[in-house]
């Protein structure tokens, strides 16, 4: 098999990229490397990777590349993730997560790709579970009522996904991803809150938690996730699929728990105003994984935590 990975130095597109590279494909990685990193994709180079520098808005750079490469199966993964950004700089987000997107789509097309896979986000798309806990866990037919921009750009990067699948007959399958942590995860670009207060518990620090840290998400493994985009890929199903534990966890929980795993008594938060763009309540039903794709997360926000927190220190 050929594989393409844009973003596949960053912090889930390397692991994807770890998996494929043990299961024997030819991988091409794409990346910018303005949050991913050399040393993250060291292990799948060595292994022969092949690696471009290139930005996914460049669209001849994403043809030629695709083009050559001639893939079986391209994984989208590339992508403005920052809440705060995409509301402080919308056109910055629209350029990487809309254009990006329509130039991996169109790339793949000319190529004659047999599947796209593409990362889209079940923690911003829905919008807000606070005044529609009825709908919680949101399953993949809940209404998409985006509360970011961050949420808006990725909704509309399904519909360019549905248009090609419809119109041009790519095969390709939507995942909407929980909130993502695990080895890797980079506390300075990636803006994931497992990675900032497993540092800060490492290291001494106190937590600072915005709004009232009763706000909630559906934290899965970096490692499941990897699986889930494999398993993405086998499926003949479009999406989009929920990827997720399905299990509701606080903020002010995940404080708790990291204290606990290091130890310490006196991970006590800082509390701070709460940010824009961000949502207080939010969880997946992942029962259709289950069931499209036979996947479900192996790992407990507990058990991942821990693996998390034992990876080897380059890992972090």
């Amino acid at each position: 098999m050929r594989s393409v990975v844009t973003g596949g130095a960053g912090f889930i597109g390397s692991h994807l990229v770890d998996a494929l590279a043990a299961r024997g494909d030819d991988v091409l990685v794409l990346d910018d490397f303005s949050s991913g990193k050399r040393e993250n994709i060291a292990g799948a180079v060595d292994a022969g990777a092949e690696v471009i520098e290139l930005d996914v808005a460049d669209a001849q750079a994403m043809f030629d590349a695709i083009g050559t490469f001639r893939p079986d199966s391209v994984f989208h993964l590339a992508a403005q993730i920052d809440v705060r950004r995409s509301m402080a700089d919308p056109g910055f987000d629209a350029r990487l997560n809309v254009v990006g997107t329509v130039n991996a789509l169109e790339a793949a097309t000319r190529a004659e790709a047999g599947k796209f896979v593409f990362t889209s986000t079940g923690g911003a798309i829905y919008g807000e579970g606070a005044e529609r806990a009825g709908e919680l866990p949101f399953s993949e037919s809940a209404r998409c009522e985006p509360f970011s921009i961050y949420g808006q750009s990725k909704l509309a990067a399904e519909g360019y996904i549905d248009l090609y699948a419809r119109t041009r007959g790519l095969p390709a399958t939507v995942l909407r991803l929980g909130n993502i942590y695990g080895p890797r995860q980079d506390p300075a670009t990636e803006a994931g809150v497992v990675a900032i207060f497993c540092d800060l518990g490492r290291d001494g620090g106190r937590p600072t938690v915005f709004g009232t840290g009763e706000q909630t998400r559906d934290y899965v493994h970096v490692a499941d996730v990897a699986a889930a985009l494999l398993a993405a890929e086998a499926a003949d199903d479009g999406g989009p699929v929920n990827v997720g534990t399905g299990v509701e966890t606080s903020v002010l929980d995940l404080v708790r728990l990291v204290g606990e795993a290091f130890g310490r008594d006196d991970f006590e938060p800082e509390f701070a105003p709460a940010r824009e763009g961000e949502i207080d309540r939010t969880v997946l039903d992942t029962a259709g994984a289950a069931e499209r794709l036979g996947w479900r997360a192996e790992r407990t926000i507990e058990t991942g935590l821990q693996q998390t927190i034992e990876a080897p220190e380059e890992a972090h």
